[in-house]
């Protein structure tokens, strides 16, 4: 299935750099606030959100904090970090071009640069966004819209919608793992989840920050050794050229759970 050549123009690494696919005017309209305005918000984005946070990573509230804490915050957080790491995620979009085909997860998709980005690419067929921000996913349905791409993408709150198909041929899962009460146990969910020929694109960072500026993180160290001992036996890294955290696997064979 190839996608209209000006779609794919829109969302091109060159407009992806200049402005990340209209981020700030999609905002700015959907939250209803003067795009100047949403500038002067978006330098305390980060802080405002982790100020959000009850403190100590707590496994039994994580999802409660995600899907009914956060609000908008999130959205400017993630605003604020696409917009200021541009050349970063363009490399993790050519690394998403040269694997994605078929239907694709976006397991917590945030703000939706890669499941938009995926979406239209010729080899995708259908991009299934997951987040548990209602937020998160009335923004991406909204830009899928106006962006012509609302019949190649459909939002989920999680993995259990029957709506989603029983296997993927690409799984985009960025900076998601580490806010995940059990990110070894999301593994072997992806691992079932992903068929014996797709690939799956991860990262992760592990860490509170320094001064404990990602309350938000999970930082376990025994949780981190089984994450890291799931990963190794389950999957098999496959190499990529691109300068950039985010690395690319395919499934083992077997260790089906």
């Amino acid at each position: 299935m190839s996608q209209p050549p000006s779609i794919a123009a829109e969302l091109s690494i060159d407009q992806l750099l200049l402005h990340g696919f209209d981020l700030l005017q999609h905002l700015s309209t959907f939250l209803e606030v003067d795009p100047h305005d949403l500038k002067q918000r978006l330098p305390s984005s980060s802080s405002d959100l982790a100020a959000l946070h009850p403190g100590a990573f707590d496994p039994l509230t994580v999802e409660t904090f995600y899907e009914e804490t956060v609000g908008d915050g999130h959205l400017l957080e993630l605003a604020a970090w696409h917009l200021s790491s541009a050349a970063y995620i363009a490399d993790t979009l050519r690394l998403q071009a040269q694997f994605a085909r078929g239907h694709v997860l976006d397991f917590g998709g945030g703000i939706g640069t890669h499941a938009l980005a995926a979406a239209a690419l010729g080899a995708v067929e259908h991009v299934w966004f997951v987040d548990l921000n209602p937020r998160n996913r009335a923004f991406v349905s909204w830009r899928a819209e106006r962006l012509g791409l609302a019949d190649r993408l459909s939002c989920h709150r999680d993995l259990s919608d029957p709506a989603l198909p029983r296997a993927f041929d690409t799984i985009v899962c960025l900076d998601v793992l580490e806010h995940l009460k059990d990110p070894a146990a999301q593994l072997k969910v992806f691992h079932n989840r992903l068929h014996h020929d797709g690939h799956a694109l991860l990262n992760w960072y592990f860490f509170r920050g320094f001064a404990g500026e990602y309350p938000f993180h999970l930082d376990d160290p025994a949780q981190v050794e089984q994450f890291f001992r799931t990963l190794q036996s389950h999957f098999l890294e496959v190499f990529h050229p691109w300068l950039i955290t985010t690395r690319a696997y395919r499934p083992m064979p077997g260790n089906a759970e």
